[in-house]
């Protein structure tokens, strides 16, 4: 099989090009990639309600990957409880490789086919939760297994590849196939298929904690607050929900301790 994401760049000699014609080309190739996300809604769209589904049912659901794959993954998973306040164990990251693989490559840990359900295992997954592989290539072994032994004890499963026709795609009930084509530098999936992979995710989860009622109008009314922008963000949304002033609405914040139930309590 003859994967795009392997293929030549549609650019040579990189390094006779300006600073600026580098920049200028890169982002001229990643025009390209919100069109092939947009290709994609439908099957992102049956694993979004999938997805839903099962955590409405008291599911969770996982990510596997290895590489940048992995890492956003993670990223996606640990950034659902400061947002939507869900919790921490609600959406789950997991890279071959462990998490020590989110800040430095563990070689030969996605080759390993039996380690994904290993890890997964770890969380005493069962048949309520999800399990979505994130592949650029679409064939790392550490995915592929994951993948098969989940559908082999009855365990969703959904993929985000960046090439047609994967191993990853044909194991997955509900695949995800966003095509990018060639990478500025050939086969440096971390640019264009890692840039579809993340505007994926951010769909995925974001329709996903919605759903489940996780957003009020458009405020995060369940977001955590570990930092002074946010708490400022949420004193400033029961403001607006309300037409209360800042001290009234900090004193109902600070009582209630979400922005949700400070608006409950001020109507």
């Amino acid at each position: 099989m003859e994967l795009t994401t392997e293929k030549d760049s549609n650019y040579n000699h990189l390094e006779k090009m300006t600073m600026r014609d580098i920049m200028v080309n890169i982002n001229n190739e990643d025009r390209s990639v919100p069109d092939a996300v947009g290709k994609v809604i439908p099957q992102i769209e049956k694993l979004a309600t999938v997805t839903a589904q099962k955590m409405k049912e008291g599911g969770r659901l996982f990510y596997i990957g290895a590489g940048t794959s992995g890492r956003l993954g993670v990223l996606d998973a640990s950034e659902c409880p400061p947002t939507f306040g869900v919790p921490f164990d609600l959406v789950i990251g997991i890279i071959a490789g462990g998490d020590k693989a989110i800040r430095k490559a563990v070689e030969f840990a996605e080759d390993n086919i039996e380690q994904a359900w290993k890890d997964l295992l770890e969380y005493d997954i069962n048949e309520k939760d999800v399990v979505v592989g994130i592949a650029a290539s679409g064939t790392t072994p550490y995915v592929i297994g994951g993948l098969q032994t989940a559908n082999n004890v009855g365990i969703s499963t959904g993929c985000i590849v960046c090439n047609i026709g994967s191993p990853v795609a044909a194991l997955a009930n509900y695949p995800i196939e966003v095509v990018v084509g060639p990478e500025f530098v050939s086969g440096s999936t971390r640019m264009k298929a890692g840039t579809a992979q993340k505007l994926v995710l951010n769909m995925l989860s974001t329709s996903v904690m919605i759903q489940l009622g996780r957003v009020k109008g458009n405020k995060m009314v369940d977001m955590q607050f570990t930092n002074h922008k946010l708490y400022n963000r949420g004193i400033n949304i029961i403001m607006k929900e309300t037409g209360l002033n800042r001290t009234v609405a900090a004193e109902l914040l600070e009582k209630h301790g979400s922005v949700r139930k400070a608006i409950s309590a001020a109507k």
